[in-house]
């Protein structure tokens, strides 16, 4: 079953390569969407996969940067389907 994520990371999660690692670990687990920054520091994601591989890619995103991650919400929504691969956009 495919699912989406929209999330938001709070931390040090800037100029650490985070969108960066994000981009290869969505590649790695069949995850499509995006990720960018946010001006008031934070990291915003849509992530959209079958279930296994958007979990499997979040908890491995999640231990990558357990030390910069302070707070993360996560809200899911139906899959749009939409995106062709996964982007760090600007």
């Amino acid at each position: 079953m495919r699912k989406q994520y929209h999330l938001f990371f709070s931390g040090t999660v800037q100029g650490v390569g985070f969108r960066f690692t994000t981009r290869a670990l969505a590649q790695k687990h069949k995850v499509k969407g995006w990720v960018k920054n946010l001006s008031d520091g934070r990291v915003e994601l849509i992530a959209e996969a079958e279930k296994d591989n958007l979990d499997n890619f979040l908890a491995e995103l999640k231990e990558r940067f357990k030390h910069n991650i302070s707070d993360l919400e996560k809200e899911e929504n139906k899959p749009t389907e939409h995106y062709q691969d996964f982007q760090v956009t600007f």
